[in-house]
């Protein structure tokens, strides 16, 4: 199974494999620069190489990394728009470079309010992303929680992205599933499961399924908020995790936690990682 968590890059990207290997990761997310930072940065070929060489040596099957925060490919700032496209191409750049399977990207927010323009924004800017940026690495955009104006918190919002998205390109984009954020934009795993999964189907298709962020919640189903929490100690609870991970329709996909790690990272994580393989026995 190809399960992990969110591993720091602290010191640089060479040192993530490392820091998964501490914690019985087979697969990793990562961060190529500072995520709250518009600073970019180059990831030098020795590093890469390095990076590259140590997931190869150890048991991690899939990697990849989520872009900034301050990215908005969504916004109606034609100054930020310019400014977002150019540094989600580094960040392709970045992942080319170091082999990553995929890059997670927040569909962004219609600072306008004008939700269509926002959709059809997007799925233009990473299209030109991806014709600019040729590879192998996949665009996953992540489902989100849905606050204000932010895109992506419905399977519909998701797919009219993506069906606007060239052919040519299409093939390079898909999406990311977060647990803690589809709850709380009004998806009830933990009451009906199997009907969101069914939507998902029938919208997004599970052919575009290609990664699960494993989060539990803070905060009240429906809440509109991100608020992380430790797997099972949540307004989740248990019962999404255990179908998630008995679910046979998921099992090839990578699974990665973005749980709060406290100030012991990999125990935190490691626990968090034995609770989830715990509901396979």
């Amino acid at each position: 199974m190809l399960l992990g968590a969110h591993v720091s890059t602290a010191g640089g990207c060479c040192n993530a494999p490392g820091r998964a290997e501490e914690i019985g990761a087979t697969a990793i997310q990562i961060f190529t620069k500072q995520p709250n930072r518009w600073a970019e940065v180059e990831v030098g070929e020795e590093d890469a190489a390095t990076f590259r060489d140590g997931i190869a040596s150890r048991a991690i099957g899939y990697t990849n990394a989520h872009d900034s925060y301050l990215i908005n490919l969504a916004t109606a700032d034609p100054v930020l728009r310019d400014r977002s496209l150019e540094a989600f191409k580094g960040e392709l750049r970045r992942a080319e470079r170091l082999g990553l399977d995929a890059l997670v990207t927040h569909p962004g927010n219609a600072t306008d309010g004008d939700m269509a323009r926002g959709l059809a924004q997007n799925a233009a800017l990473i299209e030109q992303a991806l014709e600019e940026v040729p590879g192998s690495t996949m665009v996953l955009l992540e489902t989100t929680a849905g606050a204000g104006r932010v895109l992506g918190s419905t399977f519909e919002e998701l797919a009219e992205i993506i069906d606007r998205i060239s052919p040519l390109q299409r093939h390079r984009v898909g999406v990311c599933l977060d647990t803690c954020h589809v709850y709380s934009a009004g998806y009830d795993l933990r009451e009906d499961y199997d009907g969101v999964i069914a939507r998902l189907a029938d919208t997004v298709g599970l052919d575009r399924l290609r990664l699960l962020h494993l989060n539990d919640s803070k905060c009240a189903f429906g809440s509109k908020k991100d608020r992380h929490e430790a797997i099972g100690e949540g307004t989740l609870g248990d019962e999404p995790f255990r179908r998630i991970m008995t679910d046979e329709r998921l099992a090839p996909l990578p699974k990665v936690l973005e749980t709060p790690k406290g100030d012991d990272h990999a125990a935190a994580d490691r626990a968090n990682l034995a609770r989830l393989r715990s509901f396979l026995s």
